[in-house]
């Protein structure tokens, strides 16, 4: 509420900084000169000497008039700033030709280049200064009115107010390069963010349409047996009726079973990958081991082919709140990534080792391969876009995504560890967890 008051109401755009310290220094003239000319007048009566009474009554009601014209449009600022200039260069004349120097009112005139820096550009500042020197040096010289300063006095005042002036002048401009500076570089680095942040949702795009690709062949694989389940049953069918040879309604009914247990089998499959991809990311509650085993389940035709063996040792079974898609998404690039290179080495009796570690309030997965470790100049990189040590075959994206989705949503890290024949990736993306069981599976 007092900041609303000091900005006369106005909302102020981020580039607009400099315009909304106008406000507020205006604002705070407009309390300062209340505050003093109403002391002035108290002052004036007491002491019995009305003269200035007048000129004091008409700049303070002046003053309350332009602070309210001021909250009625903002584009009155320059006129509201070159009114209060004008008179506040009267009233410091005015202490000059009318007061005495004991009096020590003179020195009201000291501020008057903090309210000229706040109220207009260079150019003015320089004018008006020049102005109020001009005035101050002939006020005793002029034959006019009688003026209680000499000569040397007015001359005196005039130097330490140009002075004055001068080191205010300065010092405001080095604020004001400082905030242009601070401003330039919070723009730079808003544009550094927006570029980066593109750069991300590119590098999300194409990481999924990599594991797009992956899943589409994985599809294949994991249909093609189910597939051809269901043609060889048809084929008996039709061999036997062919032969003419009699078909009992008990091999109907087990034929048709495997094929509607197949069809559901392929069905449930296209759900998983469905699922998968599906774009919202939603905290979904899942049991850990059926979060895991889906998976597992997308990489089993690779596994097949290649003879590599998954042990899951479960210690734990909890059902948890968690990014569900997500996850599954890091496991996948993580057991894919283990798979290629268990594959490159041409392991002996390849193995992959996936635990869920209990923390206490919450768990831990870790991904064990035995493929012979990662190399030393490499550690610091693979989780860095593009890097791969796959040569064409690799996009260099899957530990990189894995590691963006781990920091962003769910605010930790994918840590690795490598020794002489094994390799083990370890996060703590569980939000919750209820319950705890031991099993192992081995797929």
């Amino acid at each position: 509420m007092l900041d609303n008051f000091f900005t006369s109401g106005w909302d102020f755009k981020e580039d607009e900084s400099e315009l909304k310290n106008k406000f507020q220094m205006v604002n705070i003239v407009f309390l300062l000169s209340f505050a003093g000319l109403i002391f002035g007048i108290s002052a004036n009566i007491l002491r019995a000497t009305p003269t200035l009474i007048p000129v004091e009554t008409v700049l303070l009601l002046s003053a309350v008039a332009l602070m309210l014209a001021l909250r009625i449009n903002k584009k009155y600022f320059k006129v509201i700033s070159f009114m209060m200039t004008l008179q506040y260069s009267i009233l410091f004349l005015l202490l000059v030709y009318m007061s005495k120097p004991e009096e020590l009112k003179h020195i009201w005139i000291f501020t008057y280049p903090i309210v000229l820096l706040y109220f207009g550009n260079d150019r003015h500042v320089f004018f008006w200064v020049t102005a109020m020197v001009f005035f101050l040096l002939i006020a005793p010289l002029q034959p006019f009115v009688h003026v209680s300063y000499s000569l040397f006095q007015v001359t005196y005042i005039s130097f330490v107010l140009i002075l004055v002036s001068i080191i205010i002048y300065f010092y405001q401009k080095r604020m004001n390069e400082a905030a242009s500076l601070i401003i330039e570089q919070k723009n730079m680095l808003k544009k550094q963010l927006d570029e980066l942040t593109k750069k991300d949702k590119i590098l999300s795009v194409q990481s999924k349409q990599a594991v797009m690709g992956e899943m589409i062949s994985m599809i294949a694989h994991q249909w093609r047996q189910p597939l051809s389940t269901v043609t060889l049953n048809i084929s008996n069918l039709q061999v036997k009726r062919l032969l003419r040879k009699e078909i009992r309604e008990k091999e109907y009914e087990t034929t048709f079973e495997d094929i509607n247990n197949t069809i559901a089998y392929l069905s449930a499959t296209i759900d998983d990958f469905q699922t998968y991809f599906h774009p919202k990311k939603e905290i979904s509650t899942i049991e850990i081991n059926e979060l895991i085993q889906k998976a597992i389940n997308f990489t089993k035709p690779r596994l097949k082919e290649t003879y590599i063996k998954i042990v899951y040792m479960q210690k734990n079974s909890a059902v948890i709140n968690t990014y569900t898609n997500e996850l599954i998404q890091v496991l996948l690039n993580i057991l894919n990534n283990a798979v290629d290179e268990l594959i490159a080495r041409e392991i002996k009796d390849p193995k992959i080792i996936i635990r869920v570690q209990n923390l206490g309030d919450a768990l831990q997965l870790e991904i064990e391969d035995n493929a012979g470790g990662i190399k030393k100049e490499h550690i610091d990189a693979i989780f860095e876009p593009y890097f791969s040590t796959k040569g064409k075959n690799g996009t260099g994206l899957g530990l990189y995504m894995s590691q963006m989705i781990m920091q962003k949503q769910f605010h930790t890290t994918i840590e690795v560890k490598s020794e002489k024949n094994s390799t083990v990736f370890h996060f703590t993306p569980i939000l919750k967890k209820q319950e705890f069981k031991r099993r192992t599976i081995i797929a």
